[in-house]
């Protein structure tokens, strides 16, 4: 049983002042926001204009590490790699991606690494930090692990193989078919990388790119923050059948 005031719905009672309704002069009106699948704060924080901000992000910082690094040290930050084994230089996993040991190095992992940069970070901020983080901390590990005791390990190209692995296979478990012709796409232009990940080439760390590409791997597998809105609607649905 509900309880109803007096007043309500009684003529002879005195009502009190009504919500207008229509707009209000001099206030603006609040439109829905169309449902994009997509959260308010997250609907400007992708594109062309984010996936260029880490794009040249990441070319600004390697370049500007490596000329640091010869200019004003000599050389002498590459110690700062990771020293398989050696728990004082576990941190070095964060490091070690920013520090090269010649130009030919560096640029070796410029052109790629800006390539799959600007290709993640259009999905925006958060999916670029989430596999950008799996792929170091998986690759780094990995290395740090299995990378052979007394040997130093530098170079972004354990973050290049990460992104490109991530790129691969991710339209997969997205089910986003742009994306699998994308993956279709990078794996017949960069083929080539396949052989990266074996041993057989003196002073290439194999290991940072194995581990590097089973990092983005496992981001293209998880994460769910570039979900196209279909597939959310879908796995929201799901769990409201539950």
């Amino acid at each position: 049983m509900t309880y109803l005031p007096p007043s309500y719905n009684n003529p002879n009672m005195p009502q009190g002042p009504r919500e207008p309704q229509g707009p209000t002069p001099g206030v603006p009106s609040r439109s829905p926001v169309p449902n994009t699948g997509y959260p308010a704060q997250h609907a400007k924080s992708y594109g062309a204009k984010t996936g260029l901000l880490y794009a040249a992000g990441y070319v600004v910082v390697i370049w500007t590490v490596h000329l640091v690094n010869l200019i004003f040290y000599n050389g002498r930050l590459i110690g700062y790699g990771i020293h398989p084994l050696d728990p004082s230089g576990l941190l070095h996993i964060f490091t070690s991606p920013l520090l090269h040991g010649s130009f030919e190095h560096l640029i070796s992992n410029t052109v790629p690494g800006a390539i799959f940069c600007f290709i993640i970070g259009f999905s925006g901020h958060r999916v670029f930090w989430e596999v950008t983080m799996i792929a170091m901390i998986v690759g780094g590990v990995g290395v740090w692990l299995f990378g052979g005791v007394g040997t130093n390990h530098i170079g972004a190209s354990g973050l290049v193989y990460g992104w490109l692995a991530y790129l691969l296979i991710r339209g997969i478990f997205n089910r986003s078919g742009r994306q699998i012709l994308l993956g279709l796409g990078l794996g017949f232009i960069y083929s080539g990388f396949v052989w990266g990940v074996l041993p057989g080439t003196p002073g290439v760390s194999w290991q940072a790119h194995l581990f590097g590409a089973l990092g983005g791997f496992g981001a293209g597998v998880f994460i769910t923050s570039d979900d196209p809105p279909a597939l959310r609607a879908r796995r929201d649905a799901k769990k409201l059948q539950r």
